[in-house]
């Protein structure tokens, strides 16, 4: 017996990571020279060793756990949540003005919510399932329309009987 909400194997249509804006990279590589001016008096070599290593970790983990946007198996994914595609209705993809009335003024606070600063696009999706308190899930891209053509063909791939 098929679980209710269970995605059939499609492959990945759709991947995109959040990461953070080049502006919030370079002000978290600033804590490597903080770092060196701390260990300066030791030593200057391990002062800038120091510096460089915690620069290098620093970005390198805001990259690592930045969020990913997926299309996968016949399932959404936002960060560590995941929802089957076919308990989701239509997407709606918006930018500029409206995206940031729908980051907030507009923004349900019963949602869930992958919003990053600095990215303009959002999708809204509207969740079907009448069990689910979630009523629609927010989501931040860059490319909304390739984000909701994604969910709509995984949308589709699903109605569609297999031959």
């Amino acid at each position: 017996m098929q679980k209710r909400g269970c995605g059939i194997r499609t492959g990945s249509d759709y991947r995109e990571r959040l990461s953070p804006s080049l502006w919030a990279l370079v002000a978290a590589a600033l804590c490597g020279p903080m770092a060196a001016l701390v260990f300066s008096p030791l030593d200057t070599t391990v002062a800038v060793v120091i510096g460089l290593v915690v620069a290098v970790a620093i970005v390198a983990t805001l990259v690592a756990l930045s969020p990913v946007v997926e299309v996968r198996d016949g399932e959404l994914r936002a960060g560590r949540a995941h929802i089957a595609v076919d308990l989701l209705g239509e997407p709606v993809g918006v930018v500029a003005d409206e995206a940031r009335t729908a980051r907030g003024s507009g923004l349900d606070r019963r949602a869930w919510h992958v919003i990053r600063g600095g990215i303009d696009g959002i999708v809204t999706v509207p969740v079907t399932d009448p069990e689910d308190p979630t009523p629609s899930w927010v989501v931040s891209t860059r490319t909304p329309d390739r984000l909701i053509a994604a969910i709509q063909r995984a949308q589709v791939r699903l109605r569609t009987p297999r031959r």
